[in-house]
């Protein structure tokens, strides 16, 4: 075992919305991860550490875009030794990134308090716990651009994308060659003609709302089956960014944000069970979106 007292423990837990932007989204996750980190020690952010010989910061990610897919809806969740105002380390950590990793909003997580109640009790004042973060991320938005495409022939392409009943895709996973329908993934695919007509080049822009899977679907797999159900194929490599990620409803299509249950119930928790308590709400951030190149 290590000599030396153990890690201090976390007293509050804040979720992030960061946005990865410009040339940034050509920046690998273990960069960002690693950028992240410094950022926290310049802030004098108190991050906790986990225990044993290689102590880590606790800092955790969701759902992260892949390299070179730029993103307006990425999310990390950072523990903290000692309670902080949301609003002031999104401020402080926002000026210690380099530009194009923006800190978008942060919240306290929301969780219930532990409870002191005998074994087989009720503890009336037992806060209802916010559910698994990454069980909230239900879907994306995604913005694709295709340059040299016109907006009829993309019309046309999703129109037969999302009249066929099943479309089947192959791509080369770290399980090996894997074959899975694309089709079933996609809640909503739509011509964005406002966002084209305002481009500063003739392009076609596509928004759609694709469900998490396993395997995951991503933008290039419906690039695929766009090809093979109307024979698509942009003639550059199209522009992608990930406008939202959170849950899904299914009566509307659209999403969620997933920060707001943390915004709407019990009082922020950590590892001791004592909560940090008169946290101010943060601001909300812009989420101006940025196109990038796909992976």
């Amino acid at each position: 075992m290590p000599e030396g007292p153990p890690p201090a423990p976390v007293t509050q837990r804040l979720r992030v919305r960061y946005a990865k932007r410009g040339r940034l989204r050509f920046t690998s996750h273990r960069d960002i991860s690693r950028a992240v980190e410094r950022a926290v020690r310049r802030a004098g952010i108190p991050v906790a550490f986990s225990g044993g010989f290689t102590p880590h910061p606790k800092i955790s990610y969701a759902g992260a875009a892949a390299t070179g897919v730029a993103s307006e809806a990425e999310y990390l969740e950072i523990g903290l030794t000692a309670p902080r105002d949301p609003a002031r380390v999104r401020a402080d950590l926002d000026a210690a990134l380099p530009p194009g990793l923006d800190i978008v909003d942060v919240v306290p997580v929301r969780a219930g308090r532990a409870s002191n109640r005998p074994e087989g009790g009720h503890d009336p004042s037992a806060q209802p716990r916010a559910g698994a973060f990454a069980e909230r991320l239900q879907a994306s938005e995604w913005r694709i651009r295709l340059d040299g495409v016109s907006s009829d022939d993309a019309a046309a392409a999703v129109a037969a994308f999302l009249a066929a009943g099943e479309i089947e895709v192959e791509r080369l996973t770290k399980k090996g060659l894997r074959r899975f329908d694309v089709r079933a993934a996609v809640s909503t695919c739509e011509l964005d003609r406002r966002a084209a007509d305002a481009a500063d080049a003739p392009c076609a822009i596509l928004r759609m709302v694709v469900r998490h899977s396993t395997p995951a679907v991503r933008p290039d797999d419906i690039l695929t089956g766009l090809r093979q159900v109307a024979d698509l194929a942009p003639p550059s490599p199209p522009l992608v960014t990930r406008l939202a990620q959170g849950p899904l409803d299914a009566d509307t299509g659209g999403l969620a944000d997933p920060l707001d249950p943390d915004r709407e119930i019990g009082v922020p928790s950590g590892d001791d069970a004592e909560t940090a308590r008169g946290q101010e709400r943060p601001l909300p951030g812009d989420a101006a979106s940025a196109d990038a190149v796909s992976a």
